[in-house]
């Protein structure tokens, strides 16, 4: 069931039972009145498990007895509709001073329930983290620190859900404008997860940076997020209390590491070859194989295996990289309908008809007499636009994974007549990955590794079987057919004869007597 709030649209459940007369002398006769139920939103009940105490990649879902989900933090809806927020008491704008003062002196309190014991840790989290501010006030008034503005934003994001952030330039003048703001879903504490930045930090070794581009980064505005855990104490086992980072531009990021590898070119004995030889291709990659930093700037935030496939190829024969498999069963598959080839639809006699009226009507409006000795009758035959319709479906699509065991591999690929070496290591302290390609040798003919998703494709006796196996609806767990405090004299009428039978009954009396 669906219900709409000032958010949209929103889950409900019902909540029934029955209701026996509870009076004195019909008390353990057991009585049914009725049955009582009201509609609960989804939200309600959510609201009474302690989420915070789950962990960072814990989450909590509902489901009833029969294994129906009732709600999920993952469920996606069919289509995401917009509506326009209205206000909840409009009658309040035409209020004067006196009369919403007098409203708001008589008004009733909100009822508000808090949990004591996430308010104070909030608050510890605030007295042990306000120094940060005057630090980062210390950085943005140092101009030699950050002349470039290179860096916009410093984050921070304790496990009690508090956010601090500084900006080292001005709002307006900031690339990603959406992050750690109300848009921005997955940048931003919520009831129901932590932000991607701060589980991505986490997963990693303490002490290690993430970094990472926003999906969705405009080409002329992308940004790098830079992330690392704190932990509580200084040992691996120590739980995680916050997440520290900061957001700079890509171009920045990108001058930085193509900076750092001339001067590794300039010293000598440590890099006998520079990226700026026509003869290599160097690529910055994270460790899911997304490109941060290369030459060619529109490859960057693709994927490694589209831009070099067979690098790819081998890097995952030889283990550095591992293909996980993911499923995704409320995906969303385009299907077209009433597509038709056009050739085909001015040959029927009704859309031939039609189309001689269209001509028709456009001549008689825009009276074109030079249309009358040049009508054009060819038709070009190819597919129409159908109508395009989202459906759900099943898909699966891989995900890549490194090997955080593989500091630094070298491989040869076969190619058509040549041999192509690439290198890889591993950036120290981070989730990076620096590869140098040879590019002497033409690869292109390699099978492509994507990331595309791939619907799957049932056939129609697996989903008779899935009919057929379908559990059916679960009885209670136990019965009571009576009760000890239950008067059962109620129960079953044999005993006297209600007046219908006495009447039916007396006729035949009467002709046994007679007879």
């Amino acid at each position: 069931m669906f219900t709409r709030n000032k958010k949209g649209p929103s889950l409900m459940t019902t909540v029934a039972m029955p209701v026996f007369s509870t009076k004195n002398e019909t008390k353990n006769q057991g009585i049914l009145l009725g049955v009582v139920g009201t509609d609960i939103p989804l939200q309600e009940l959510m609201k009474i498990i302690p989420k915070h105490l789950l962990g960072i990649h814990g989450y909590a879902f509902a489901i009833t007895n029969n294994s129906y989900i009732l709600t999920h933090p993952d469920l996606k809806p069919l289509c995401q509709l917009t509506y326009c927020n209205t206000d909840e008491h409009h009658e309040h704008r035409s209020l004067s001073q006196i009369q919403a003062i007098k409203l708001y002196l008589t008004g009733r309190k909100p009822h508000i329930k808090c949990d004591r014991e996430l308010i104070q840790e909030v608050l510890f989290d605030a007295v042990v983290t306000a120094p940060l501010e005057a630090y980062w006030t210390g950085l943005a008034l140092n101009k030699s620190e950050n002349s470039d503005k290179g860096v916009e934003i410093a984050y921070l994001g304790t496990c009690t859900g508090l956010s601090r952030t500084s900006l080292f330039v001005v709002p307006s003048h900031l690339s990603n404008q959406d992050f750690l703001m109300a848009e921005d879903k997955e940048g931003v504490f919520n009831a129901d997860h932590f932000p991607l930045w701060y589980k991505r930090a986490a997963e990693q070794v303490p002490g290690t940076f993430v970094y990472s581009i926003p999906f969705g980064g405009n080409e002329n505005k992308s940004v790098v997020l830079a992330s690392t855990a704190i932990q509580l104490l200084d040992d691996r086992k120590s739980p995680i209390v916050a997440s520290v980072g900061i957001q700079m531009k890509l171009d920045f990021f990108q001058r930085k590491f193509w900076t750092a590898s001339r001067q590794c070119a300039a010293l000598d004995g440590k890099c006998t070859i520079s990226c700026d030889n026509e003869d290599i291709k160097c690529y910055l990659i994270d460790n899911n194989g997304f490109i941060l930093v290369t030459e060619d700037y529109s490859q960057t935030g693709l994927f490694f295996g589209e831009v070099e496939s067979a690098v790819m190829n081998k890097l995952l024969l030889m283990g550095s990289f591992k293909r996980i498999t993911l499923y995704d069963y409320q995906a969303l598959c385009r299907e077209y309908a009433g597509s038709s080839d056009s050739a085909r639809s001015i040959s029927h006699p009704f859309s031939m008809v039609k189309w001689l009226l269209t001509k028709l009507v456009i001549f008689l409006l825009e009276f074109n007499l030079y249309s009358w000795w040049h009508v054009d009758l060819s038709v070009k035959a190819q597919r129409s636009r159908g109508k395009i319709m989202m459906v759900p479906c099943d898909t699966e699509y891989p995900a890549f994974v490194s090997e955080c065991t593989i500091k630094e591999t070298t491989g040869n690929i076969d190619c058509e007549g040549c041999a192509r070496t690439f290198v890889i290591q591993q950036i120290p302290s981070s989730n990076l990955f620096m590869v140098v390609v040879d590019n002497k040798c033409d690869c292109s003919s390699a099978p492509l590794v994507s990331m595309d998703p791939i619907e799957i494709m049932y056939n129609e006796s697996l989903k008779c079987d899935r009919l057929k196996f379908q559990k059916d609806r679960k009885w209670p767990e136990s019965c009571h057919p009576f009760h000890p405090e239950e008067n059962a004299m109620e129960c079953g009428g044999a005993a006297s004869l209600s007046a219908p039978l006495t009447a039916a009954l007396l006729p035949l009396l009467a002709t046994l007597i007679s007879r």
